[in-house]
C-alpha cells in the first residue's frame, strides 16, 4: 500500500473517531438534560406529596407489591440488556437479537403494569386532576413511562438493524448508546421506587 493511501486511510479513521466523539458527546449532553428534567420532577413531587386536597395519601393508593414487581422486571431487563452488549462485543448476531428481544418483552411488561396502575387510579377517581400530589405523581412516573416507550421503539429499530445489517460501526455505537439509555432509565426507576413508593407507604 502506498504512502498516500496510508495517509488517506489514517485521515479517514481520524475523521470517523472525531465524528463518534461528537455523537457520544451529544448523547451524554442529552442524558444530562434528562437528569435535570427528572431532578425537577422529583423536586416538584417532594414539594407536593402532602398536597392531597383531602384525598388519600400515597400509602393508601399505591400497591407496593406491584411496584416491587415492576422494579424486579426492570432490573432484569437491565441485566438482559447487558448480556446483549456482551453478545455485541463477541459479534454474535443471534444472541444479540435474542437478548434485545427479551429486554423488549420485559420493558413492555413493565410498561403494561405501569399503565394498569394508572388506569386503576383514574377509574377510582384519583387522576392527575384530583390534587397537586397526584399531578406530581403522574408527571414523574408518566415521564419515566414515556422514556420507556421511546426505549422500546429504539429496541425494535436496533433489532431490525442487527438482523438486516449486522455489526456495522454505526450500529455498534447506537447499541452502546441504547444500553446506556436503558440503564439510565433503570437507575431513575430505583429513585422513583424509593421516593414515591417506599417512602410513600412508610
Amino acid at each position: 500500500m502506498s504512502e498516500t493511501n496510508l495517509t488517506e486511510r489514517a485521515e479517514l479513521q481520524a475523521e470517523r473517531a472525531a465524528t463518534d466523539s461528537r455523537r457520544l458527546f451529544g448523547f451524554w449532553t442529552y442524558i444530562m438534560t434528562d437528569c435535570v428534567l427528572f431532578a425537577s420532577l422529583f423536586a416538584t413531587y417532594a414539594v407536593l406529596h402532602n398536597s392531597t386536597f383531602g384525598g388519600e395519601p400515597g400509602g393508601k393508593l399505591f400497591d407496593l407489591h406491584g411496584a416491587l414487581a415492576e422494579t424486579l422486571i426492570l432490573l432484569t431487563s437491565s441485566f438482559t440488556c447487558g448480556l446483549a452488549m456482551v453478545a455485541v462485543r463477541r459479534r454474535n448476531r443471534n444472541q444479540t437479537v435474542l437478548w434485545l428481544a427479551i429486554t423488549f418483552l420485559l420493558g413492555a411488561a413493565f410498561l403494561t403494569m405501569e399503565l394498569t396502575e394508572f388506569n386503576h387510579l383514574i377509574a377510582q377517581g384519583d387522576s392527575w386532576r384530583r390534587s397537586g400530589f397526584l399531578s406530581a405523581f403522574f408527571a414523574l412516573v408518566g415521564t419515566h413511562g414515556l422514556h420507556i416507550t421511546i426505549g422500546l421503539a429504539w429496541l425494535i429499530a436496533m433489532i431490525v438493524k442487527v438482523v438486516r445489517i449486522g455489526f456495522s460501526r454505526a450500529t455498534v455505537r447506537r447499541l452502546m448508546m441504547l444500553s446506556y439509555f436503558w440503564h439510565f432509565l433503570d437507575a431513575v426507576w430505583i429513585f422513583i421506587f424509593t421516593v414515591v413508593y417506599l417512602m410513600g407507604v412508610a
